[in-house]
């Protein structure tokens, strides 16, 4: 009788772990333990930007100050600029910011594109894996120009491991496209869609990757815990925005 109690208790047993493993989350990037850090000077000085830049009430301080963490803790050659593109607007909106910290003011606000698979008006899915057709978060640097299959474009180089860093081989570039405009938008009620470009206007398209080529800060926001989570871009504190 107790043989059988005991082999009916470790049945029970293993069909619990099956559960558990069976629904267990796996997340799609790396956790990182070493938060980053940011002096009290540093923070002053990214709000003296944001008001000198003229930002307010056309993109969110938080996320301009996330994007200013990483221009303070990354190896660029081209400082002068920053882009940012905030995906947690719907695409009919205009989520991309292009702006010059040397002169202070926003240079370029205007329509961008995102992965097919991230979602229809609203991107909401994303990732780092080939041929997901998603859309990748976080930190990345402009590098050089090309001539392919969208004619001019601008490579990016993801800086998170885990997170980005496999954009290259993704082929997710900044290129421009006739389904990034207002008129496609008001006829389909969303932008068309890329394979995880942040494809933009061909009207504006050439004059924005020639001011961030090779080396400048280019962030891509959206509200992802777990992206929130694997980033050391971001202060524990701030979690989640």
């Amino acid at each position: 009788m107790a043989l059988f109690g005991t082999s009916i208790f470790l049945l029970l047993l293993l069909a619990v772990v099956w559960i558990i493993k069976a629904n267990n989350y796996q997340p799609e990037y790396p956790i990182m333990e070493d938060k980053l850090v940011v002096p009290d000077a540093t923070e002053s000085k990214i709000e003296t930007l944001y008001e000198e830049c003229k930002l307010e009430d056309k993109l969110d301080f938080e996320i301009f100050r996330r994007a200013m963490m990483g221009y303070f803790h990354l190896p660029l050659l081209n400082n002068d600029v920053i882009t940012i593109i905030d995906y947690s607007k719907a695409s009919t909106e205009e989520r991309f910011y292009l702006i010059d910290l040397r002169k202070k003011r926003l240079l370029k606000h205007t329509l961008v594109a995102h992965g097919k698979n991230s979602g229809g008006n609203y991107a909401k899915r994303f990732s780092n894996t080939i041929d997901s057709k998603k859309s990748s978060l976080g930190f990345f640097i402009t590098g050089e120009t090309y001539r392919g299959q969208h004619g001019y474009s601008l490579r990016i180089d993801g800086v998170e491991d885990g997170i980005n860093d496999n954009v290259r081989v993704r082929d997710i570039v900044v290129h421009g496209s006739e389904y990034v405009s207002h008129t496609y938008a008001k006829q389909k009620g969303r932008l068309g869609l890329s394979w995880g470009c942040p494809a933009l206007p061909e009207s504006v398209y050439v004059s924005v990757i020639d001011k961030i080529k090779n080396g400048s800060l280019f962030y891509i926001y959206a509200r992802d815990k777990q992206y929130e989570k694997a980033t050391k871009f971001i202060p524990e504190s701030d979690q989640y925005l």
